[in-house]
């Protein structure tokens, strides 16, 4: 009776404005976009959230996935800044690589990562090129010396940033083929014979442990300074750099990891369901249930809180002029 009384009584004494909130997801429908395809691993990790995110929103309201891939999430980002709702029914998984582009200017990046309301992040990624055991490339020194075929999916792609950005900024000889339409089709094309490699974020290699065990697919190197935990002893491309400017340039373009894979609301929606929301998120991510379900699937859900990604985004936009016009410069294909 008495722990009944308090629970009354705590409800009772909430701020209209906040009771308000608790109830208003009460029987509604929440829309979230997924700027890539049905399979990709944002949509996975998409889908995977929204089964267990409305069991910890006030309400338990109906989260309905809609997928909008086009040029590489951008068109989601800008429909999130521009055109979606902003009375928290609408939010957004879109490419870690955003807020950078945005930065640089590129043209068809309309928003201001600045004015999104981060929910929050899943997933730690960490970049790496793989190679085909067959590959005459057998250390990241090689890459200096020899042709190196990858696979690429477009400027804005996983795919193709990093072998850009070693060729521009450190001049390898990486010769990237386009077409591919993600990792999958990468490793096929390695088994095929048509590339000798890819390079992806790490997580994307987990379908092929076997390829792995087997010696068939060899992690070649790694795009972050800090050691990726499963395998320590891949060396960084930074190892590789020459001077502290080559450092900075890659910096700036590798940091879009720490955005893992970024969810957000658009502009101006109200604090109160922002706070719901992203307690809700936060706590879905600690659910021991969602967690065992991730660790079977293979599944990165990683929490990463949004104060983090609006640190970031500050940090981009702290990155000096000059900087921005040298990257623009020695790797234009990611504008």
């Amino acid at each position: 009776m008495t722990t009944f009384c308090w629970v009354a009584f705590s409800a009772a004494s909430l701020p209209a404005h906040a009771q308000a909130a608790q109830d208003f997801y009460k029987g509604r429908q929440i829309r979230l976009i997924i700027g890539y395809p049905v399979g990709n691993d944002y949509d996975l990790a998409g889908r995977f959230l929204a089964r267990y995110l409305p069991r910890h929103i006030p309400g338990k309201p109906t989260i309905v996935v809609q997928n909008m891939p086009q040029a590489a999430s951008i068109v989601a980002a800008n429909f999130l800044e521009a055109q979606a709702p902003r009375d928290g029914t609408v939010f957004a998984s879109f490419s870690r690589n955003v807020p950078s582009q945005a930065r640089m200017g590129q043209m068809n990046v309309e928003v201001d990562p600045r004015r999104f309301t981060f929910i929050g992040a899943t997933s730690l990624p960490s970049r790496v090129c793989a190679r085909w055991v067959t590959a005459a490339v057998k250390t990241p020194a090689d890459l200096f010396t020899q042709e190196f075929i990858v696979a690429g999916a477009g400027a804005g792609s996983s795919l193709s940033i990093l072998p850009t950005v070693f060729n521009q900024v450190l001049g390898t000889k990486i010769r990237i083929i386009q077409g591919y339409k993600g990792t999958t089709d990468a490793v096929l094309a390695m088994e095929r014979g048509e590339i000798q490699g890819s390079c992806s974020t790490y997580g994307q290699y987990r379908l092929y442990e076997q390829l792995v065990r087997d010696g068939k697919l060899i992690f070649l190197v790694r795009a972050e300074e800090a050691k990726i935990p499963e395998i320590p002893d891949v060396p960084s491309i930074f190892d590789y750099a020459k001077t502290d400017e080559q450092r900075s340039l890659m910096r700036f373009v590798f940091s879009s990891t720490g955005f893992g894979r970024p969810y957000a609301f658009p502009p101006d929606v109200p604090k109160e369901r922002v706070d719901i929301m992203r307690k809700a998120f936060a706590e879905t991510l600690q659910d021991p249930a969602l967690q065992a379900e991730a660790a079977k699937m293979k599944m990165d859900m990683t929490y990463r809180p949004p104060d983090d990604l609006a640190r970031l985004v500050a940090d981009l936009y702290d990155t000096p002029p000059a900087l921005i016009a040298t990257v623009k410069k020695l790797v234009p294909n990611l504008q």
